[in-house]
């Protein structure tokens, strides 16, 4: 692993419950790290000045001894019009990570190692890696098709090999991961930690409506659209939601909406359906979620699939290479 050796007996797993808008708060964030999985949260949740700064008291006080709980990090979106503050606030109170997302980090990465905090940056292509490398980041999160929120369009299974050819540290995968068993299999890729975040939506303690939490259990990952209509980037979402919302799924059009009414999404107007409350997001892991649960009882179910997987692989990898003999022509 080529996470910090500090990090490694703090996590029960190795696992992101991945930063997600209108979803991930100080509950989540502290349940998350108190089972063993960094938690994280976007500064974009927290809507008053000042706030971020007390998500952070709020969850550094609920956690305790730092020794023992998981870290928790912070996302920075950089094309946020509150940008400046938010660094300004995670400077000051020395934020142990940051998850860069949704622009170059290049501006970040100079006084967020100042203030000693490690830098992790989204990322969905292999340029982007290149791009964040040069800036000096710490880790990469790379965004793989299936991913919740805003997603890329690589196979994971292609993603991991490429980037790890040209980087050594901390990569972490997102897309599709629905359970212990993809957590291994993303490690046996070559990832260092997995980034889940449609598990966690299905969970007591986050942010997400009861509406959204239902979706996303009663959900399949057939139900998932991919467009960039309503942001400009691609996005997974979910069918039903859409479709409550009066649209039409196989019909959004990305240009038309942007050249007409899409600035008016995310409004308040109430003939307007609003993106992330009432356009709800998700990733093809829904089709791993069954109920709503307690974070602790997550974490609890990934890490007995986890140790299943694990002892499954080493198993096969006991029975060498004659359990699937070659036949020579």
């Amino acid at each position: 692993m080529a996470l910090p050796p500090e990090w490694r007996t703090r996590l029960r797993l190795p696992l992101i419950a991945a930063p997600m808008l209108h979803v991930s708060g100080p509950a989540l964030v502290v349940a998350a790290c108190r089972a063993g999985v960094i938690g994280a949260f976007p500064a974009a949740n927290c809507q008053q000045h000042g706030e971020l700064q007390a998500w952070i008291g709020e969850i550094r006080r609920a956690i305790g001894d730092t020794a023992s709980a998981a870290p928790f990090a912070v996302n920075l979106i950089v094309r946020s019009a509150t940008l400046a503050d938010d660094l300004a606030c995670v400077v000051r109170e020395k934020v142990e990570l940051v998850i860069t997302s949704v622009g170059s980090p290049a501006a970040l990465v100079g006084p967020l190692h100042d203030a000693g905090c490690r830098v992790f940056a989204d990322v969905a292509t292999l340029a982007h890696a290149e791009k964040a490398l040069a800036a000096g980041v710490d880790g990469l999160v790379l965004l793989c098709a299936g991913a919740g929120g805003q997603s890329g369009w690589l196979s994971p299974f292609a993603g991991v090999r490429a980037v790890r050819a040209l980087f050594e540290g901390p990569l972490i995968v997102a897309g599709g991961l629905a359970d212990g068993h993809a957590l291994w299999a993303a490690q046996v890729l070559g990832a260092d930690l997995g980034y889940m975040g449609t598990r966690f939506i299905a969970t007591h303690e986050s942010l997400a409506s009861d509406a959204h939490r239902r979706m996303v259990v009663d959900a399949t990952c057939d139900d998932i659209v991919s467009s960039s209509a309503f942001t400009g980037l691609p996005v997974n979402w979910l069918r039903p939601s859409l479709v409550a919302a009066g649209l039409d799924p196989g019909a959004l059009d990305a240009d038309a909406l942007r050249a007409g009414n899409a600035e008016l999404y995310g409004t308040r107007e109430a003939h307007h359906p609003r993106r992330w409350t009432e356009l709800f997001s998700a990733g093809h892991s829904v089709s791993g979620v069954h109920a709503v649960q307690p974070v602790a009882a997550l974490v609890d179910e990934l890490a007995c699939e986890h140790d299943l997987a694990r002892q499954r692989s080493h198993t096969l990898g006991a029975a060498g290479p004659s359990r699937f003999p070659r036949t020579t022509p």
